[in-house]
């Protein structure tokens, strides 16, 4: 492509994504579409002969813009908000650019020390210890897949089993090696003791109070029977801000049982660590720094765009130990650098740090602070509404920026599922806001999330209006 076509086509896609950005909230949150409704509207062969980037655009407009969800749209208060700020997508547009791949430091010097720095500029943040070797970061795509390398980490930590050389497959000297998590924590961790070989009936989900956190007592019970019974305790998982009501764990008294029992403390704080960021919030997170991996995720709460998972793990060596595989055409020599592709499963290695860094830079830690303390005000402020609307109730404790509500009918509460079940359709149907769902103590519960950048207190107020509205609707037609 030459320069000058690619100078003025860039020119025209700033247009299109500031114009987007400018007008997403015309949309609605959810395209009205049927599933397949795209791809009929698509070629379905690849073209023979080069398009003009024009027409290229134009079908962009018309096709694939207006048929997204759109998660960067204010009212996009579903699952745990991501954000596309501006500096972020900047920083990505940059890097695509770059297109570096930082398995190497030699393939990616920039890359890779940006990456470092970038992290410890979290880790400060959060207000992590700082001492020799303690919370190196690193950046993944995901949570997912932070937690599946810090439960391999955990793996390698039982350096007894051998567990890289001899693999787990037939060994009949190898006891059955158990995970700990508590009944809200993240299907990740499922998905992690799958790949890794611990299999599901190794792992252990803990009972949970009513405050849906894990239940200490529960954990020593459960460690305490697998012992009995000839199993190798291996990692507990502890969540901060758990996927359905943001509750957190009980820190220090899992850091307890896991110091005692020589077994991993991963902390999951995909979502809500972010809000560490703020003094205020911890207290909260009291006993963090007694983990040996922690991830939390920039894209979900510090603006950053999809994707951008940062993992700390203690002892990095680890990590290492479990991945590291150095081929001869992969030697270089440089001493004394850090090379990406040793701490995971992945060779090649994005520039995401590029745009995190641009993200805290332009942002300021202030106004990072700023926007989560916003959110979380917005948050209370809905839960406060729901607690005085007749015929609500709130289902869980509101510590960030996350509310599970119902409505309460009258009915058996099987009624009321599906009463809550058509009310979230109602809503969402409307257009302007998405809202999710979940279930606790076996009750359909509905949930919205205060997590997008654009997010108002006019965006919350039309939220309001819409369940107050279906809610009395749906009370009219079923004559109550």
């Amino acid at each position: 492509m030459p320069t000058a076509e690619f100078r003025q086509a860039m020119h025209r896609a700033a247009d299109l994504m500031a114009d987007y950005l400018e007008h997403v909230q015309d949309y609605p949150v959810m395209p009205k579409i049927s599933p397949g409704d795209v791809r009929r509207r698509l070629p379905q062969t690849p073209p023979q002969d080069p398009e003009p980037f024009d027409r290229i655009f134009d079908d962009y407009r018309k096709l694939i813009e207006p048929n997204t969800t759109h998660w960067n749209h204010p009212g996009f208060m579903a699952y745990f908000a991501v954000t596309g700020s501006g500096p972020g997508i900047i920083g990505e547009s940059l890097a695509a650019a770059l297109n570096v791949n930082a398995m190497l430091w030699r393939t990616g010097p920039a890359a890779t020390e940006l990456e470092e720095l970038a992290c410890d500029w979290v880790r400060q943040m959060l207000d992590l210890p700082a001492a020799a070797g303690e919370f190196r970061g690193h950046i993944n795509d995901t949570a997912s897949m932070s937690s599946l390398l810090s439960l391999a980490a955990a793996r390698e930590h039982a350096a007894e089993l051998d567990i890289r050389r001899r693999g787990m497959a037939g060994r009949t000297d190898l006891p059955r090696l158990t995970l700990y998590c508590s009944d809200q924590a993240h299907s990740s961790i499922d998905k992690a003791a799958i790949t890794l070989g611990f299999g599901l009936d190794n792992l252990r989900r803990i009972e949970t109070d009513q405050a849906f956190r894990m239940k200490v007592d529960a954990l020593e019970a459960a460690i305490a029977a697998d012992k009995a019974a000839g199993c190798r305790p291996v990692a507990v998982v502890a969540t901060v801000g758990t996927t359905s009501t943001t509750s957190v764990d009980p820190l220090p008294e899992i850091a307890a049982v896991a110091r005692r029992e020589n077994m991993w403390l991963h902390v999951d704080g995909a979502y809500a660590l972010a809000a560490g960021i703020c003094p205020e919030f911890r207290p909260l997170l009291a006993g963090l720094a007694e983990a040996d991996s922690i991830v939390t995720n920039p894209h979900k709460w510090l603006f950053v765009p999809v994707d951008c998972s940062v993992l700390f793990v203690r002892r990095p060596e680890l990590l290492r130990r479990a991945f590291s595989i150095v081929p001869d055409y992969l030697t270089t020599p440089e001493t004394g650098v850090t090379n990406l592709m040793d701490y995971g499963v992945q060779l090649g290695r994005r520039f995401r740090a590029l745009k995190l860094w641009m993200v805290v830079r332009a942002f300021g830690v202030k106004g990072l602070q700023e926007r989560i303390r916003y959110h979380c005000a917005l948050a209370r402020e809905f839960a406060a509404w729901i607690e005085a609307q007749p015929g609500f109730a709130l289902f869980a404790p509101v510590p960030f920026s996350t509310v599970c509500f119902r409505a309460v009918p009258a009915g058996s509460p099987e009624d009321q599922d599906r009463f809550n079940e058509r009310l979230l359709a109602a809503v969402n149907a409307a257009g302007p806001v998405l809202l999710s769902h979940t279930r606790l103590r076996g009750r359909y519960v509905l949930r919205l999330t205060v997590g997008n950048l654009r997010t108002t207190r006019v965006h919350l107020e039309q939220a309001e209006r819409l369940i107050d509205q279906a809610h009395a609707r749906l009370l009219s037609a079923a004559g109550k």
